[in-house]
Protein backbone atom coordinates (compact mmCIF):
# COMPACT_ATOMS: atom_id res chain seq x y z
CA UNK A 1 0.00 0.00 0.00
CA UNK A 2 2.75 2.29 0.93
CA UNK A 3 4.84 1.39 -2.31
CA UNK A 4 1.38 2.46 -4.63
CA UNK A 5 1.15 5.76 -2.54
CA UNK A 6 4.85 6.49 -3.12
CA UNK A 7 4.57 5.74 -6.78
CA UNK A 8 1.32 8.50 -7.18
CA UNK A 9 2.99 11.24 -9.11
CA UNK A 10 -0.88 12.32 -9.71
CA UNK A 11 -2.78 15.65 -8.60
CA UNK A 12 -3.27 14.77 -4.93
CA UNK A 13 0.56 14.90 -5.04
CA UNK A 14 1.05 18.09 -7.01
CA UNK A 15 -1.43 19.72 -4.97
CA UNK A 16 0.00 18.84 -1.46
CA UNK A 17 3.37 20.28 -2.98
CA UNK A 18 1.77 23.32 -4.54
CA UNK A 19 -0.05 23.56 -0.90
CA UNK A 20 3.12 23.14 0.75
CA UNK A 21 4.88 26.22 -1.20
CA UNK A 22 1.87 28.27 -0.54
CA UNK A 23 2.24 27.76 3.40
CA UNK A 24 6.14 28.36 3.11
CA UNK A 25 5.36 31.31 1.10
CA UNK A 26 3.07 33.00 3.99
CA UNK A 27 5.64 31.78 6.77
CA UNK A 28 8.46 33.03 5.18
CA UNK A 29 7.11 36.13 3.79
CA UNK A 30 4.72 37.47 6.51
CA UNK A 31 4.97 40.55 7.91
CA UNK A 32 7.44 40.95 11.11
CA UNK A 33 4.13 42.09 13.02
CA UNK A 34 2.44 39.03 12.12
CA UNK A 35 5.59 36.67 13.17
CA UNK A 36 4.51 35.01 16.79
CA UNK A 37 7.50 35.31 19.65
CA UNK A 38 8.74 32.03 20.31
CA UNK A 39 11.68 30.89 22.44
CA UNK A 40 15.20 30.92 21.03
CA UNK A 41 15.69 28.18 18.36
CA UNK A 42 11.84 27.81 17.37
CA UNK A 43 12.17 29.00 14.53
CA UNK A 44 15.35 27.02 13.19
CA UNK A 45 12.96 24.06 14.08
CA UNK A 46 10.24 25.70 11.79
CA UNK A 47 12.62 26.37 9.20
CA UNK A 48 14.04 22.75 9.05
CA UNK A 49 10.33 21.71 9.06
CA UNK A 50 8.80 23.36 6.29
CA UNK A 51 11.76 22.88 4.23
CA UNK A 52 11.77 19.00 4.94
CA UNK A 53 8.37 19.10 3.87
CA UNK A 54 9.04 21.02 0.64
CA UNK A 55 11.80 17.93 -0.08
CA UNK A 56 9.25 15.41 0.92
CA UNK A 57 6.22 16.66 -1.40
CA UNK A 58 8.05 17.49 -4.11
CA UNK A 59 9.44 14.12 -4.25
CA UNK A 60 6.23 12.79 -4.28
CA UNK A 61 5.04 15.12 -6.75
CA UNK A 62 8.02 13.73 -9.11
CA UNK A 63 10.20 16.68 -9.38
CA UNK A 64 13.83 14.89 -9.91
CA UNK A 65 16.11 14.97 -6.69
CA UNK A 66 18.87 17.22 -8.36
CA UNK A 67 16.62 20.00 -9.68
CA UNK A 68 14.24 19.95 -6.48
CA UNK A 69 17.61 19.94 -4.10
CA UNK A 70 19.19 23.37 -6.15
CA UNK A 71 15.50 25.30 -6.07
CA UNK A 72 14.72 24.53 -2.60
CA UNK A 73 18.58 25.76 -1.67
CA UNK A 74 18.05 28.75 -3.99
CA UNK A 75 14.62 29.49 -2.22
CA UNK A 76 16.15 29.48 0.95
CA UNK A 77 19.15 31.85 0.30
CA UNK A 78 16.53 34.15 -1.81
CA UNK A 79 14.12 34.01 1.43
CA UNK A 80 16.28 34.95 3.75
CA UNK A 81 17.82 37.93 1.10
CA UNK A 82 13.86 39.16 1.20
CA UNK A 83 13.35 38.58 4.89
CA UNK A 84 16.34 41.80 5.56
CA UNK A 85 14.56 44.01 3.05
CA UNK A 86 11.50 44.00 4.42
CA UNK A 87 11.86 44.27 8.40
CA UNK A 88 12.51 40.43 9.42
CA UNK A 89 15.95 39.11 10.43
CA UNK A 90 17.90 37.47 7.62
CA UNK A 91 19.81 35.11 9.62
CA UNK A 92 22.93 32.64 8.23
CA UNK A 93 21.53 30.47 10.81
CA UNK A 94 17.65 30.24 9.67
CA UNK A 95 19.77 29.12 5.88
CA UNK A 96 21.90 26.30 7.38
CA UNK A 97 18.01 24.95 9.43
CA UNK A 98 16.70 25.00 5.60
CA UNK A 99 19.36 23.06 4.02
CA UNK A 100 19.30 20.81 6.88
CA UNK A 101 15.33 20.24 6.26
CA UNK A 102 16.29 19.85 2.22
CA UNK A 103 18.81 17.26 2.90
CA UNK A 104 16.90 15.34 6.00
CA UNK A 105 13.63 15.40 3.64
CA UNK A 106 15.31 14.10 0.34
CA UNK A 107 17.15 11.38 2.41
CA UNK A 108 13.76 10.63 4.35
CA UNK A 109 12.34 10.14 0.54
CA UNK A 110 14.90 7.92 -0.42
CA UNK A 111 14.95 5.71 2.58
CA UNK A 112 11.10 5.61 2.46
CA UNK A 113 11.68 4.78 -1.34
CA UNK A 114 13.71 1.96 -0.77
CA UNK A 115 11.91 0.48 1.81
CA UNK A 116 8.92 0.11 -0.07
CA UNK A 117 9.95 -1.29 -3.50
CA UNK A 118 11.78 -4.26 -1.93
Amino acid sequence: MVRDALKVHAPLSRGVFAVVVLVSLAVLFAPASDVPSAPPGVDKIVHASLFFALAISGRWAGVGRGVLAGALVAYAAVSEVVQGMVGRDAAVGDLVADVAGVLLGLLAWQWFAQRSFR
